[in-house]
């Protein structure tokens, strides 16, 4: 390129774009080409909304409907203390229950020595849990180290 000192090739640009997509607004848009298996039953509908929920906030949702999931949770190591309504599965990690999309993202880009994510229980307000006044809940990081709080939201917002 006339005028240029750092002449741009092929191999330069693909390493910019490569660059590009792991920082700023780029990140958020990772979250599309992420896909997250969703195991749930049926016949649940909070399990829908909450797959909408991700749907919504830019991830790819595949949906796979199984009767049993405690077989699933067995098959994948959810521990059962954290066991809630419907399991997935998402750039190697365990995503169980109610969780904000805001926290698979961060799990997905802090990438914690870690097996999963998970709120245990229906909390009311969780996505999926929509319709009265949102409790605060927590979202539990588990693994072989053990359990500790991830998270905390009330309803889809993330509090300190």
């Amino acid at each position: 390129m006339k005028g240029c000192s750092y002449p741009i090739t092929r191999r330069s640009l693909v390493k910019l774009m490569g660059l590009a997509a792991l920082v700023g607004p780029a990140a958020a848009a990772h979250a599309e080409a992420t896909i997250v298996l969703v195991h749930k039953d049926p016949n649940c509908g909070c399990c829908t909304g909450w797959a909408q929920h991700l749907s919504d906030s830019g991830f790819a949702v595949r949906v796979e409907e199984a009767s049993d999931l405690e077989s699933v949770r067995n098959r994948l190591g959810v521990p059962t203390e954290l066991a809630a309504c419907h399991t997935a599965e998402v750039g190697g990690y365990l995503v169980e229950g109610h969780v904000p999309a805001e926290a698979i993202r961060r799990l997905l880009l802090d990438r914690p020595n870690a097996r999963g994510i998970s709120v245990p229980g229906m909390p009311v307000g969780s996505p999926g849990m929509e319709g009265a006044t949102p409790q605060p809940y927590t979202v539990v990081l588990f693994g072989a180290d053990g359990q500790r709080p991830f998270m905390r939201f009330i309803g889809k917002q993330a509090i300190t």
